[in-house]
């Protein structure tokens, strides 16, 4: 795409979805961090569904080290790969705990340190939790990064570098969320709803669907 038409695009998408946010439930930066942990292979649905009451006990690092491994794996077992994300959540927090004072570094290297945390996680925290103008690529993010053209690449950091150095600035913190937002409920995986996208025009997808 052209910057003009970059320019259009996000237009587009900042006046369909004027207010984007994760559908990730959190009540403060750690909960976010433990609910993005928690998401990898899961739906936003799922995980939010186990951790509502959870959250609701728990909102900091050494609350999470005082409830257990035992007890998290049975508060979040409906999520895939529960043992293992809830071994990296108890491990991320006793981290916080004994090196930042519960807190939740707002530095990249820092937060890719944790156990269970990689770059689309620390750049989700980074931009939710902190407001920088990080692009979180993921299944959906990547998808419409790659059907438009917007940003075609064939990893998730090719991708998120294209992203990057396309999209301008007043654009960048919201474009993860309009992207993920847009691949999540128009431009799907398997039957991409065109007739109603906003950016169709613009898409350089040649097998564009006719309805919907």
């Amino acid at each position: 795409m052209t910057p003009d038409q970059i320019e259009l695009f996000y237009a587009r998408l900042a006046a369909d979805r004027p207010d984007p946010k994760s559908e990730l439930e959190y009540v403060n930066p750690y909960t976010l961090l433990v609910a993005v942990v928690l998401s990898a292979q899961a739906t936003d649905v799922g995980v939010n569904r186990a951790t509502r009451p959870l959250f609701a006990r728990i909102t900091h690092p050494a609350a999470m080290l005082e409830l257990g491994e035992e007890a998290l794996r049975e508060a979040i077992k409906t999520i895939g790969l529960y043992k293992t994300k809830a071994r990296n959540v108890i491990a991320l927090s006793r981290q916080l705990v004994e090196h930042y004072g519960g807190a939740v570094p707002d530095d990249r290297a820092a937060l890719e340190a944790l156990p269970g945390v990689g770059r689309k996680t620390a750049n989700v925290v980074l931009n939710v939790a902190f407001g920088e103008p990080t692009i979180a690529v993921d299944t959906h993010c990547f998808r419409v990064a790659n059907r438009t053209g917007l940003a075609p690449g064939r990893t998730p950091l090719e991708v998120e570098e294209r992203l990057v150095a396309a999209t301008p600035l007043k654009w960048r913190h919201d474009a993860h969320h309009w992207l993920i937002l847009h691949g999540r409920y128009v431009c799907k995986a398997k039957k991409p709803e065109c007739p109603r996208c906003v950016v169709r025009d613009l898409c350089g997808y040649p097998d564009k669907t006719v309805s919907v």
